[in-house]
Order: structure tokens, then sequence, then C-alpha cells
């Protein structure tokens, strides 16, 4: 599947035509903040397998997964959830708290892809301003979390995390409300699952991804700065349509990047 590429680490990523139909990019190279920056504003992201130079990863799926503003669908039991406003909700106030349940909870110990050296890079990109979290908390308990990279009006969610039913849910779909306000044009969620699709999200050819990329990250920064409150994650939005089916009951729930 990875042909000669896999012998050839590169510091510079190969150019799209030699790309594996299947995402395969190249392998090995520096963890840098630099060439992380690279890898996203071309349409790549790591996935380590291992903490060896040969494992990591470089990938650029075909086709994408994408959540576009006015494509948001909210199930009508996760909408009740929403308007009642059972979980107070934060943003960037538990970034290494976040990426390491993401890296832990459930089934996630063994084999997780959130090696050391990718929470040390992140941690960097988020003190940069680049890498931002979104929590959703019970008290003074983290119960739900999703963290990504902000690149013009481009968010590339990473991984996200649950330990009480619909925490992550909750946070997927406040959090793509905020960004779309805030003039976000492109949630980036990487590889479709079930659990996403119910969401909105649809698969684009890994060139079109790339075009709307590029377009995106000449804009502003779409991060949101305003605190989030309980009443902005429960106030009915124009993003939404259709809301019709239920939604699985999980504690540990797919998406994104699961670890």
């Amino acid at each position: 599947m990875h042909g000669i590429l896999a012998c050839m680490p590169h510091v510079s990523f190969p150019p799209p035509s030699l790309w594996d139909p299947e995402g395969f990019v190249t392998v090995g190279g520096p963890l840098s903040t630099e060439r992380l920056l690279e890898a996203y504003r071309k349409g790549i992201f790591p996935w380590p397998v291992d903490e060896t130079p040969g494992g990591l990863i470089w990938w650029s799926p075909n086709p994408r997964a994408v959540l576009l503003p006015g494509n948001l669908h909210v199930p009508r039991r996760l909408a009740r959830t929403l308007r009642q406003g059972v979980f107070r909700l934060s943003s960037d106030e538990a970034f290494a708290r976040v990426m390491d349940s993401c890296a832990s909870v459930g089934d996630r110990k063994e084999g997780t892809w959130i090696t050391p050296a990718i929470r040390d890079a992140y941690l960097e990109l988020h003190h940069r301003g680049i890498a931002h979290s979104f929590e959703a908390w019970q008290g003074d308990r983290l119960v739900g979390g999703l963290y990504g990279i902000c690149l013009g009006s481009m968010f590339a969610g990473e991984s996200m995390f649950s330990l009480v039913r619909d925490a992550s849910k909750v946070v997927l779909v406040s959090l793509f409300k905020r960004l779309v306000a805030s003039g976000c044009t492109l949630f980036d969620v990487q590889m479709a699952t079930d659990h996403l699709m119910q969401f909105g999200v649809v698969e684009v050819d890994r060139d079109a991804y790339r075009l709307m990329l590029a377009e995106a990250v000449q804009h502003p920064a779409c991060w949101p700065r305003k605190e989030v409150t309980p009443e902005d994650a429960g106030a009915a939005s124009s993003l939404e349509r259709g809301q019709a089916q239920g939604e699985p009951s999980e504690q540990v729930e797919g998406g994104l990047r699961r670890s």
C-alpha cells in the first residue's frame, strides 16, 4: 500500500500526486510546531502507531469527512438536553486534561495514538493559541471534551471523549454553533463514522477538501473568545435542521479520531 514512500522519511511533505489513494502521505520526520502547521495547511495530520521514528505516520484521508455551515442536524432528544443546560461549558479551560482523557478513557489506554510526543506537540500549539479545547462539566468534574486545531476559518477536530451520556455530543454541537457564529467555514472531522454522520457530517473528495482548506486558511481565526454559558449552549439556532431521530446512548462515544 505505502510503496516506496514508506522508506523515505520526509522533512517536507511529498506533493499530493504521490499521496496514497487511501490516505497515507509519508512516515517519520520531526513532530515540530512548524511541521504540524505545514501539515494542517496541506490537509495532512499525524497518526502515530508507536513512539519510534518509523511509527509516525502522516495521513490525508480520501474522502474527507467535514461538517459544513448549514448542515448541522441535532437529533430531537439531544436538542432537549441542549435546552436544559445540564452541563457547564467552557473553552480552553482544561486543554491538557481533555487530551489526557481522550487518550485514556474506556478502552483507549492500550494502543492510544496520543503518545507523549503528540501530547507535547499539541500542548505547544495550545500555548501558541492554535490548538484549543472545549469542555463540558458537571460541578467540578470534567465529563466531556474535544480538542483540535484552528487555522483561519477551519477547525480540525482531533479527538473527543465522554464520561456521561451526551456530554461529547453537547460539546460537539455547541462548539460547532459557536465556531460558525465566529466565521468558521470548514469543520474537519477527518473520517466519517455513524456517530458523526447523524450530525450532518458529509464526505468530500480530497481534492475538493484541499480547495476548501486553501480558502479557509486565508481568513481570520474563527475560534470564539466569548465565555460560554449554559444559555449559549441551549439557545435555539438557525443552524439546526430536521430534528427527527434518536441517538445511541454509549458513554464513551466515538467520533473524530478515537484513541
